[in-house]
C-alpha cells in the first residue's frame, strides 16, 4: 500500500470522527439560536442549518466548476439530493421517527417540487446555460424571503435557552469543524476511488454526493435524537433546495454546462421520483393525524437508495 492511500484512508478516518463530534455541538447551538431570536425551529432548519450543511457542496460544485469538472458539480448536486432522501432521511426515520409539521407544506415542499422540475426543463436539451444557472442562483433570496414569511408565527418547539456569544461561537467553530471533517473525508474518498480509475460523473454521484451529505445525515439524526424534529426534516428540505439553486446552478455560471447524457436518462429522473416520493409520504403521514414519517418508510428508501447504487456501480 503506497504512503499516498495511507493519507488518504487516515483522512477518511479523521472525517468520520469530525463530522460525528461537530454535528452534535452544531445541531445544540442551532436550536439555541433559533430560541434566542425567537424563529421557529423549522425556519432555523430550513435556513442556517440547510445552508450550514450545504456549504461542501457549494464548494466542491465551484472548485469542480472552476477546474473545467462540470459533470462532477452536477452528479454531486443529484446524487447529494438523492442521497438526503433515501440515505439521510431514511436513517433519521428509522432511528427516530419524524412527525410531519402542516407548515411545510404552505411553502417549503411546493418550492422542492417546483425547482426540481425547473432544473429537468433546463437540462433537458442537453446544456444548462450561463442565463439558466443565473435564474436558479437568483432563487436563494427568493427562497429566504419566503421562508421568513411563512414561517412567522409558526410555534416553537421547547428548546433551552443559551449565552447569547456562547452559543453563537459554538455554532462557527462546529460549522467550521462540521464542513472541514466533509472536504477531509472527501479529499481521502476521491484519492481512493480515482486509483481505480472511476469516472468524473460516477465520483459526483456516490462518493462525493454521499460524502458531503454526511453533515445532513450527522445533522438530522443528532437533531431527531434531541427531539427536535423540525430541524431535521427543514434540513433535508432546505438542503434538497439549496443543492438545485446553489449548486447545481453554479457549473451553468461557470460553463455553460454540457449534460451527461446519463444524467439526463437516468440521475435525474431518480432524484425527482424520490423528491416526489417524499413528498407524497409527507402528505398522507400528515393525513394520518398522529402517525409520523416512520421506519417502513425508512427501509423502503434505504432499499431504493443500495438498489440505485448497485445500478450505478
Amino acid at each position: 500500500m503506497s504512503t499516498e492511500i495511507i493519507y488518504q484512508t487516515l483522512a477518511i478516518l479523521l472525517g468520520f470522527a469530525g463530522l460525528i463530534w461537530s454535528a452534535d455541538r452544531f445541531v445544540a447551538s442551532s436550536a439555541s439560536i433559533a430560541k434566542n431570536l425567537g424563529m421557529s425551529t423549522m425556519t432555523i432548519g430550513l435556513t442556517i442549518v440547510s445552508l450550514g450543511t450545504s456549504a461542501p457542496e457549494v464548494l466542491v460544485a465551484l472548485s469542480a466548476s472552476l477546474s473545467d469538472s462540470g459533470s462532477l458539480a452536477m452528479g454531486n448536486a443529484l446524487g447529494s439530493n438523492v442521497a438526503n432522501i433515501a440515505l439521510v432521511l431514511a436513517i433519521t426515520a428509522i432511528v427516530a421517527p419524524i412527525p410531519i409539521a402542516k407548515q411545510l407544506f404552505k411553502m417549503e415542499a411546493p418550492f422542492l417540487v417546483g425547482v426540481t422540475a425547473l432544473l429537468g426543463l433546463f437540462i433537458f436539451n442537453g446544456e444548462l446555460s450561463r442565463l439558466e444557472g443565473l435564474i436558479l442562483l437568483l432563487l436563494i433570496p427568493v427562497f429566504l424571503w419566503l421562508v421568513s414569511r411563512t414561517q412567522t408565527g409558526v410555534e416553537q418547539e421547547e428548546i433551552e435557552r443559551s449565552e447569547g456569544f456562547k452559543t453563537f461561537a459554538w455554532f462557527i467553530v462546529s460549522l467550521a469543524i462540521l464542513i472541514g471533517s466533509a472536504n477531509t473525508l472527501v479529499w481521502g474518498a476521491k484519492g481512493v476511488a480515482l486509483t481505480l480509475g472511476v469516472s468524473e460523473l460516477l465520483i459526483g454521484l456516490t462518493i462525493v454526493a454521499v460524502g458531503t451529505s454526511l453533515p445532513e445525515l450527522a445533522a438530522s439524526v443528532a437533531s431527531a435524537l434531541k427531539g427536535h424534529h423540525d430541524i431535521a426534516l427543514g434540513n433535508i428540505i432546505g438542503s434538497n433546495i439549496f443543492n438545485i439553486i446553489a449548486v447545481a446552478s453554479i457549473p451553468g455560471v461557470v460553463g455553460p454546462l454540457a449534460i451527461d447524457p446519463d444524467i439526463l436518462s437516468r440521475d435525474y429522473y431518480v432524484m425527482a421520483g424520490l423528491t416526489a416520493l417524499l413528498v407524497i409520504a409527507c402528505a398522507l403521514t400528515l393525513k394520518r393525524r398522529g402517525s409520523k414519517l416512520g421506519r417502513s418508510f425508512g427501509v423502503v428508501m434505504l432499499s431504493s437508495f443500495c438498489a440505485y447504487y448497485y445500478f450505478l456501480v
